[in-house]
């Protein structure tokens, strides 16, 4: 029995020839465990609730079913995937597409840090598929004229935890409430929170629940294990392990949008290729910093907790945590960036003298005591002059960088200042000219 089961082909769950041969272009050669049981449930025509693991093929899982029915039945404004962050959005929107490119499936990609003009634009060309924030999908249902999405049949929630933990409550209320009763709902989340079960109870029909985590698992291919060391040598660390480890590819993830900054200039200084990747960044950078990445041109990337979940970026080596994630359910998702799709991958966590509890958090939820990664202290100080030197030129460098901004900042303000006082002057001139005549 267990060999009839690792045979299963997507033709075997009820995938159409069209989609299938979709699937073997995308080198997806066998479905996943989560698309083995939510496929079926889902052409079945059921509400599907999916519990599993950042990497465990979720998007194939909801994007198969709702092309194929789009194939019964074309129709625009079909399908509305809600996402928590950009990034994740366009990820969603490319493998829709590569998976629909044979029947011609359009779709439209809605967030944040986008002209809304533009993308008014895309929506009047009614996409088939549009995968969303919900802070700017709900700008649009309150102020692009024309635009509703009343004739929606399919509702997917991807990370749903997420989406609910960063306070998106409100909008996915009003989202609720604009779209019809009569559909199918997906809801996809790595963990079942409260706020979770509350939404699963507002928004779906007797669901079909599927869950593939066990708890809260990481792969067991990833070599996990921490570094105990002073925090003054934590950058020290950091490049005597990235030296040892030449020829990955890494992750580097830190709690602060200055600390991705400050990492990426400091290692730039010392050769290594980094990128940032963080929350204050345009859209426009963080998809170039990504897509860098994802075509090698760089072999290190550093992060927020932004880019912690659902990125699909192959080919990640290693994952190092820079910082402790002071939620320790974000260390699963950090950690699941590497040793995706049975291969294998290394995590390494810094622990500092002021991170002993939040460590602790982490081995108690994913049940395991972490081995110490193992560094000669003595190879380690003799990169101390290096380091500090690095150091050194990147305070500088942010310090110049700031006062650039500020002083851009201060242009502008006079300026609008100028453009003020012009406007005013003009209009009390043309109202005292008024009144002598």
């Amino acid at each position: 029995m267990a060999d009839d089961e690792t045979d299963v082909t997507f033709k075997d769950l009820g995938v159409v020839d069209v989609l299938a041969e979709a699937c073997e272009r995308l080198k997806w050669t066998k479905p996943t465990k989560i698309q083995k049981e939510a496929i079926p449930l889902a052409l079945e025509g059921k509400d599907v609730i999916g519990l599993a693991e950042t990497g465990s093929g979720k998007t194939g899982a909801f994007a198969l079913p709702i092309l194929q029915t789009l194939l019964d039945k074309p129709q625009r404004l079909y399908a509305l995937v809600l996402t928590p962050t950009r990034e994740l959005a366009y990820q969603i929107s490319e493998q829709f597409t590569a998976l629909g490119c044979g029947i011609g499936v359009k779709c439209a990609v809605i967030v944040g840090g986008i002209d809304m003009y533009d993308q008014a634009l895309m929506l009047a060309k009614k996409p088939h598929v549009i995968i969303a924030t919900p802070g700017r999908l709900v700008d649009h249902l309150e102020n692009t004229k024309g635009f509703s999405l009343r004739t929606l049949k399919y509702l997917v929630m991807d990370e749903a935890d997420r989406i609910l933990n960063m306070d998106f409550e409100q909008e996915v209320d009003k989202i609720l409430k604009v779209i019809p009763r009569d559909r199918r709902t997906f809801l996809f989340s790595a963990t079942m929170t409260k706020k979770v079960q509350k939404l699963q109870r507002a928004c779906l029909q007797n669901p079909a629940k599927v869950e593939v985590n066990n708890k809260y698992k990481t792969v067991d291919n990833l070599m996990q294990s921490y570094v105990f060391i002073p925090v003054k040598f934590k950058d020290v660390y950091l490049v005597h392990i990235m030296t040892e480890l030449a020829g990955n590819t890494f992750i580097i993830f830190t709690s602060t949008c200055n600390n991705v900054q400050r990492l990426a200039l400091m290692l730039r200084n010392l050769g290594f290729k980094a990128i940032p990747l963080h929350g204050q960044m345009s859209q426009e950078k963080r998809l170039g910093s990504l897509n860098k990445f994802k075509s090698k041109d760089s072999s290190i990337l550093i992060a927020t907790d932004v880019a912690s979940r659902g990125l699909d970026i192959p080919h990640v080596d290693v994952v190092m945590n820079y910082d402790i994630p002071t939620h320790t359910k974000d260390y699963i998702h950090r950690v699941g960036r590497t040793a995706r799709a049975g291969r294998a991958g290394k995590a390494i966590t810094f622990v500092t003298q002021y991170d002993i509890e939040l460590y602790k958090r982490i081995e108690e939820l994913i049940k395991k005591q972490l081995p110490l990664y193992q560094t000669e202290e003595e190879e380690v100080m003799q990169l101390v002059e290096r380091v500090s030197e690095a150091q050194r030129l990147t305070k500088i460098e942010m310090k110049d960088a700031e006062e650039k901004k500020i002083a851009a900042r201060k242009r502008k303000r006079g300026l609008d200042n100028i453009d003020d006082t012009e406007e005013a002057s003009g209009v009390r001139k043309k109202f005292q000219k008024k009144r002598k005549h």
